[in-house]
């Protein structure tokens, strides 16, 4: 999977979004696009999940504090 930041995947992805609204590609570019975004999906999903997974330690890591 290719390293990208979240930051820089969403914000290309919302290029290409743009881009394919104006509707003035040729199709076989607009399939690319297409494509390429939904590389940029999966990979901004899996940062979130990530980042999910972090919150739900650090969250656990208060409530055992919290106990003591």
């Amino acid at each position: 999977m290719e390293k990208i930041s979240y930051e820089d995947a969403s914000k290309e992805l919302n290029q290409i979004i743009e881009k394919l609204e104006e509707d003035k590609l040729p199709l076989s570019m607009a399939m690319q696009m297409f494509e390429r975004g939904q590389e940029l999906v999966k990979i901004c999903y899996e940062s979130l999940d990530k980042a999910k997974g972090k919150l739900s330690e650090v969250r656990e890591t208060i409530n055992k504090l919290e106990e003591e």
